[in-house]
């Protein structure tokens, strides 16, 4: 039974959500230089230990039944050491229930890495982040590191070895081009985080996080995270946050979309309430096996969780 405000019991597997115990690992972006360019805006209060006690106190009430893990920016020197450490992590708590490693698809040893996540028996995949452009109006296009470099394809070609999926976490001003990668890579499942990164939700932003949806809701490798919907500086609006959901969800088709807190750092905008809320007003005439496609199902089948 449901012991949360708004009466949800259905079973939720979190997609996408993040590990850390500061003591154990090294993380830069949380014990180093504070980065000032972190697209939420002062992500300070989340530098603290994050482990499996913390999430189900952020869930509680929810009847969370697995989650995902997806690699949260340890030292790239410890890529193979994050998967081993939540192996474990997964054998003391139960969680998380699958991993997402990370790899540079460009760094020489890319086999090698991937090679090492694949001991793991809870790794499904990776996310690499390829080379981004400051905004809409600026190109790095066919510059190393980006989603033209021959030699990132390479990297990502690797991935069919290890039967391996891509989380695909770019802004809403490279989807278009995400898309290329997507029906170059036909057989590889492709999965792009936080609703392919809306930031700016007005008229013009919008659309243009609207083609690029639109073109790679028509690649049937490619699924779709409904997570991380926090704006700059922490801003949480409902109103566009239903809209963008709505949206994406009719694109893609609840059997291709997957519910997730990305916490902790969802939990800078809004609670895991305030998330899961905002989902179900977004789709008010879903059906409850739509819905337990999104909380759920889909999850299970692209992560292939137990």
């Amino acid at each position: 039974m449901s012991n949360n405000p708004l009466g949800f019991t259905l079973p939720i597997l979190d997609a996408h959500h993040h590990f850390w115990d500061l003591s154990n690992g090294h993380f830069p972006w949380l014990t180093d230089e504070y980065d000032d360019t972190f697209f939420l805006g002062d992500y300070r209060r989340m530098c603290k230990d994050f482990l499996p006690p913390q999430y189900r106190e952020a869930t509680a009430g929810y009847n969370v039944i697995g989650t995902v893990h997806v690699e949260a920016e340890r030292s790239r020197k410890q890529q193979v050491r994050e998967t081993d450490w939540l192996t474990d992590l997964n054998v003391k708590t139960g969680l998380p229930s699958a991993i997402v490693g990370h790899v540079f698809f460009v760094q020489p040893d890319c086999d090698e890495v991937l090679a090492g996540h694949a001991k793991s028996p809870l790794a499904r995949g990776v996310r690499s982040k390829p080379e981004i452009s400051s905004g809409p109006n600026d190109s790095v296009k066919g510059q190393p590191g980006t989603m033209q470099d021959d030699k990132w394809l390479q990297g990502l070609a690797l991935l069919a070895k290890y039967g391996f999926s891509w989380d695909l976490r770019v802004p809403y001003w490279h989807l278009e081009e995400a898309t290329e990668v997507a029906r170059a890579f036909p057989n590889t499942p492709i999965v792009t985080n936080h609703l392919g990164l809306p930031l700016d939700r007005s008229d013009e932003g919008v659309a243009i996080w609207r083609r690029g949806m639109e073109k790679l809701a028509a690649c049937p490798n490619v699924y779709l995270k409904v997570s991380e919907l926090g704006l700059p500086n922490g801003t949480w609006d409902s109103a566009s946050n239903r809209r963008v959901i709505r949206e994406a969800v009719d694109l893609f088709g609840y059997e291709r979309c997957m519910f997730a807190s990305n916490l902790p750092v969802g939990n800078l905008s809004a609670t895991f309430t305030e998330i899961v809320a905002d989902v179900l007003g977004a789709l008010p005439q879903a059906s409850e096996s739509e819905l337990r496609a999104l909380f759920e199902g889909t999850a299970r089948r692209f992560y292939r969780v137990e």
